[in-house]
């Protein structure tokens, strides 16, 4: 049985599978960035009181499957959590000051999907997808 989550006067089950890259897709997620950024992920997420569900940093991609109250838009929601890390990533390696606003670490837009049915195969795609990768770069070499 799935979980349903209310607020006050509502009762819903909005997720939704999220995709994005960074800037001219550089594999720049890696090391200790790699390790830091998943937790501050889930601690935006949860100032915009939402859920991530299921996640996967890629060198250069991040997968999340993540549950958004109907209150705030997928836009806002993906738009705050990928502002506020550019500005996280931006103090923390590279040497910007306290009063830094972030640069453009993260590429404009996103791939979004609404979470149905099919939740299973979502959530096993995010987990898998670094094997599947390996796999193809593996056929490409051949």
């Amino acid at each position: 049985m799935r979980e349903v989550n209310s607020l006050n006067h509502t009762r819903w089950e909005c997720r939704y599978h999220i995709v994005f890259i960074p800037k001219y897709r550089k594999k720049r997620i890696f090391g200790e960035i790699r390790k830091e950024l998943g937790s501050v992920f889930h601690q935006l997420a949860r100032q915009r009181e939402s859920l991530i569900e299921e996640g996967h940093l890629m060198p250069d991609h991040v997968h999340m499957m993540i549950s958004i109250p109907p209150k705030y838009g997928v836009a806002q929601v993906i738009g705050f959590i990928k502002g506020k890390s550019a500005i996280h990533i931006a103090r923390h390696y590279s040497g910007r000051g306290r009063n830094y606003v972030g640069q453009h670490f993260w590429a404009r837009g996103y791939f979004a999907s609404t979470v149905g049915r099919d939740e299973e195969v979502i959530r096993s795609y995010i987990r898998h997808q670094e094997q599947e990768d390996r796999r193809i770069d593996q056929l490409k070499l051949i």
